[in-house]
């Protein structure tokens, strides 16, 4: 077995990175480019180089890179069967609910039932009270979200990106919805990708490769134009943040105080007049 599968050394860079690199790539083809067929060759081809090799690996402790692409590759499917673009109506809803929950379920069973391994875990509590400073975070996230938000979604015109909102009912299907995608990215960027790409590489390693599928999920779902400047960020953050909490009750908190600003800065783009007092910018 080579010497960088140990599960005590993880590597930053190896071969074993050149497939977790085709699965990973496989995420901006699909939800990027939007070119499926493509995304699958990747897919397809960074499965076969770690099967490859691993043919012939002893069995031994170590976790197998295979098994642990083949659960990240099966999210990408699932989620990239449906268009990621932002609906409200029911059919919508359910869509995504399906193809959103299939991803972080199907790879769980997968994991649990049939390679018979913990290697998807979702810690909630990680086991301590909060610290100070993760309430200080908490304050800075929606104070960071005040500032850059509007900026971004206003200047650019990607709130067109999402449907207008202008009853009752489309606002709170729009926080909904908004809601569940956060907690959804959680789920399955952190809890799912970078705990399955940890068990292999660096902590620093990992998190970048989590990263492209995090902000290629982003940009389709229509954090356009220069959104990466934000969304990269952020998703390398919430790894930082989940490895020294241990806990997704408090990345997921996080990430719904930044999404409760994304919520009310598209609110105010769609009804101009109605937060103008909330923000520095109008629509």
């Amino acid at each position: 077995m080579p010497a960088d599968s140990d599960p005590g050394i993880r590597p930053v860079v190896s071969l074993r990175t050149i497939p977790a690199a085709l699965v990973c790539l496989a995420a901006p083809a699909l939800f990027v480019l939007q070119v499926s067929w493509l995304g699958w060759i990747l897919l397809a081809a960074g499965m076969l180089t770690a099967a490859l090799m691993e043919r012939g690996a002893v069995v031994g402790r170590a976790p197998s890179l295979t098994r642990d692409l083949s659960l990240i590759a099966v999210g990408l499917l699932i989620v990239s069967a449906i268009d990621l673009a932002a609906e409200l109506d029911d059919l919508a809803m359910v869509r995504f609910t399906l193809a959103l929950g299939g991803a972080v379920v199907v790879p769980y069973v997968i994991s649990r039932w049939v390679y018979r391994d913990r290697a998807i875990r979702f810690p909630w509590r990680g086991g301590h009270a909060w610290k100070p400073w993760q309430w200080m975070w908490l304050g800075a996230v929606l104070i960071l979200g005040w500032l850059l938000l509007p900026f971004y979604f206003l200047t650019s015109g990607v709130y067109l990106n999402w449907p207008v909102v202008d009853t009752p009912d489309l606002i709170a299907r729009l926080f909904v919805g908004v809601g569940a995608v956060g907690i959804w990215d959680e789920l399955f960027f952190i809890c799912t990708c970078f705990a399955l790409l940890r068990r292999h590489f660096s902590d620093g390693a990992a998190n970048v490769l989590q990263a492209v599928v995090f902000v290629s999920f982003l940009w389709e779902l229509g954090y356009r134009a220069w959104g990466p400047v934000l969304t990269i960020p952020f998703a390398l953050l919430q790894a930082v943040i989940f490895l020294r909490t241990k806990s997704l009750g408090y990345v997921v908190t996080v990430h719904l105080l930044f999404d409760a600003v994304v919520f009310a800065v598209l609110v105010h783009a769609h009804n101009p007049g109605l937060l103008d007092w909330l923000f520095f910018i109008s629509p």
